[in-house]
């Protein structure tokens, strides 16, 4: 990594971002589903800050257990705080605690990076709830309750508050609105849902755009899937739609590339091409907002079925395109994204393709 590591600082000369690191990880053996999402998550800069202020505040609680999140706080610290400006980490720690959390992350098997990313996001809110909660139990540390947890910054777009808003929801999490309407009376029932993450159904030659609007397309439930109407106090026949209440911050959207075909008896990976943009409009929202985002990281599959493979990232930063392969990270152009849309014959050698997209929201200039 040492000439590639120079080669990249070369290739970036004087533009190199100022305090900024690219470091590629250590592959303990098929650990390359952590890596390329510690990448993306790593260039979510909203998160890293976060996190970063979090193991400022709490780095001196020596009684404090090793948890997964202390484990990502200092390993995103280590990072930030190397003097070299590219190199390579041994994710060591992290990884162990990962497998001792964990036993679906224990063998050596291909593991899934969807998968991995939803259990870290989850397991941080639950550490951090329980932090939050055991320090309001605790009258004397009601000074130090917002350090623990964080700076908080409150949204522009945060009209619904949640009970324990923790900064990762506050990074990813949005509102999804399940709108039922009876056909009989009329009568809209609407029930809301939290997401970190988008899961899209994907068709062929299609692109991000289309698959949020089917998303949100009109079902119709009837026959033995008909609805129960609180005013009619019977099963009805109904409408159904999912509408976004709260859009997130950040907005990662997971293809579902691997689907279960049950003539095979196994799970197949859909190779389709889905086009997804440089920038982002979100248009199934509930009050019409259409808020803008940017791509600014790629996790991307690589390999013809879902039980081998590889995964890798590509992350913008500070304008750059970089690629990460596990210990290598060298620059890319922005026109590599296109290479992992997909293919548009089924049969293909293309294997590349993107998997999980991480968009941010763009502050709007008036």
């Amino acid at each position: 990594m040492g000439a590639a590591s120079s080669r990249l600082e070369k290739a970036l000369g004087e533009q190199f971002p100022e305090g900024e690191r690219y470091f590629g990880l250590e592959n303990f053996g098929n650990t390359c589903y952590c890596n390329s999402v510690l990448q993306a998550l790593y260039f979510c800069v909203s998160f890293r800050e976060q996190l970063l202020q979090y193991y400022a505040n709490n780095k001196s609680a020596s009684d404090g257990e090793e948890n997964m999140l202390t484990c990502l706080a200092d390993l995103f610290s280590q990072i930030s705080n190397q003097k070299k400006k590219t190199g390579v980490i041994a994710p060591k720690r992290f990884i162990q605690r990962l497998k001792k959390q964990n036993e679906l992350f224990r063998s050596y098997m291909h593991q899934d990076a969807h998968e991995f990313l939803n259990f870290l996001l989850n397991e941080l809110v639950d550490i951090l709830e329980k932090e939050c909660k055991a320090n309001k139990e605790t009258p004397q540390n009601s000074s130090s309750n917002k350090s623990s947890n964080g700076p908080i910054n409150g949204q522009p777009n945060g009209s619904h508050k949640e009970p324990e808003t923790t900064w990762v929801h506050k990074c990813f999490q949005g509102i999804l609105t399940n709108q039922t309407k009876c056909l009989r009376c009329e009568t809209v029932t609407d029930r809301d849902e939290t997401f970190l993450d988008l899961s899209l159904d994907i068709e062929q030659n299609s692109s991000i755009t289309s698959c949020l609007k089917n998303f949100s397309s009109t079902e119709t439930l009837n026959a033995e899937d008909k609805f129960f109407c609180d005013k009619c106090c019977s099963l009805q026949e109904a409408q159904k739609r999912m509408k976004i209440k709260k859009q997130p911050n950040i907005l990662v959207i997971h293809l579902k590339r691997f689907k279960y075909i049950e003539q095979l008896g196994r799970y197949k990976k859909l190779t389709y091409r889905v086009v997804f943009p440089l920038e982002l409009k979100l248009m199934n929202t509930v009050d019409n907002s259409d808020l803008e985002y940017s791509l600014f990281a790629v996790l991307v599959h690589v390999g013809s079925g879902p039980n081998h493979g590889h995964y890798i990232s590509v992350v913008k930063s500070h304008n750059h395109w970089l690629f990460f392969d596990d210990e290598t990270v060298e620059m890319t152009d922005e026109s590599m994204v296109q290479t992992f849309f997909g293919s548009a014959q089924e049969f293909s050698g293309n294997t590349d393709n993107g998997y999980i997209l991480f968009y941010e929201s763009v502050a709007k200039t008036s």
